[in-house]
């Protein structure tokens, strides 16, 4: 039996998080990213108990089977400045604790950013932080999965090796994942244009880290080229990665069976694209 396609796309939750499943079915999606809070701001809500009622009604009605929340731009777990890190770690723990609250299945997070310290400290402090945490992921389901960077700026994880060295840190203590984005693994320099491409870079993901932490995909083109070190998002087929990419994608046995979230720039396009990846999943390739 053919397990369902899990395609959506980072939905509103403009006027409760049940909304971001309401336009999940509006554009035809089986699994939903959400912020649970506003993602711009460290002071996160509480979500009353109506708004917890409607999304549990909403999830079943509406048949969104999978939902991932992604956590404030502004949290640095890395951070070598005290102020910002106890800040950064307080806003994570209420992210995680709304997820719970929810029901969330993952927490998709950027791992951070060294600023003036150094790149080695940050992955420490990074393992650390979520080490801390640990205790408030064992009170629910949600699992906390690291999100592959572009290498942009002093951010962390764009580089296999990085994420390994978290997660080496991290598992003997609590659970954890990883979510590839396309775009960002594109610009940190991981071809995946081709079914060539795409294997060798799979293969060297599952050398380094291991294809058993890959728990998602973020589904997005490129504006700018292969190890650019920009993260530009495209709209799929209007990037450097291209069509055929994607298209490799969706017929890879390892991958097309992982929930996908469409983080492209036009919300009009969302029903479009999700249909177009659906296409391309009917005849799977062998690896």
């Amino acid at each position: 039996m053919k397990k369902p396609l899990l395609i959506g796309a980072h939905t509103s939750t403009a006027g409760g998080c049940y909304n971001g499943l309401v336009q999940g079915k509006q554009i035809g999606a089986t699994t939903v990213q959400i912020f649970t809070s506003n993602q711009k701001q460290w002071k996160g809500r509480s979500i009353p108990l109506e708004e917890i009622s409607k999304w549990n009604a909403l999830k079943e009605e509406t048949g969104i089977q999978v939902v991932m929340s992604h956590d404030s731009y502004l949290i640095n777990l890395g951070s070598n400045n005290p102020e910002l890190l106890e800040k950064s770690k307080t806003a994570f723990t209420a992210e995680l604790e709304r997820c719970h609250t929810l029901g969330i299945d993952y927490l998709n997070f950027h791992p951070g950013a060294y600023t003036t310290g150094t790149e080695e400290g940050c992955l420490d402090q990074i393992a650390l932080s979520l080490i801390e945490c640990a205790n408030m992921v064992k009170k629910g389901s949600t699992l906390l999965v690291l999100e592959t960077t572009a290498g942009q700026g002093t951010c962390v994880g764009h580089r296999f090796e990085q994420i390994k060295y978290i997660i080496d840190k991290v598992h003997p203590y609590l659970p954890i994942g990883v979510c590839i984005d396309t775009c960002h693994i594109f610009a940190a320099g991981y071809d995946i244009r081709t079914k060539e491409a795409l294997d060798a870079t799979l293969k060297e993901f599952d050398e380094v880290i291991g294809l058993k932490y890959l728990k998602a995909l973020h589904i997005n083109d490129s504006l700018k080229p292969l190890g650019s070190r920009v993260d530009r998002h495209a709209s799929l087929g209007k990037g450097e990665i291209g069509l055929e990419g994607f298209k490799c994608i969706m017929q890879h046995p390892l991958l097309s069976t992982l929930p996908m979230y469409l983080e492209t720039p036009d919300p009009e396009l969302w029903p479009k694209e999700i249909e177009l990846l659906r296409s391309y999943s009917n005849n799977l390739v062998n690896v």
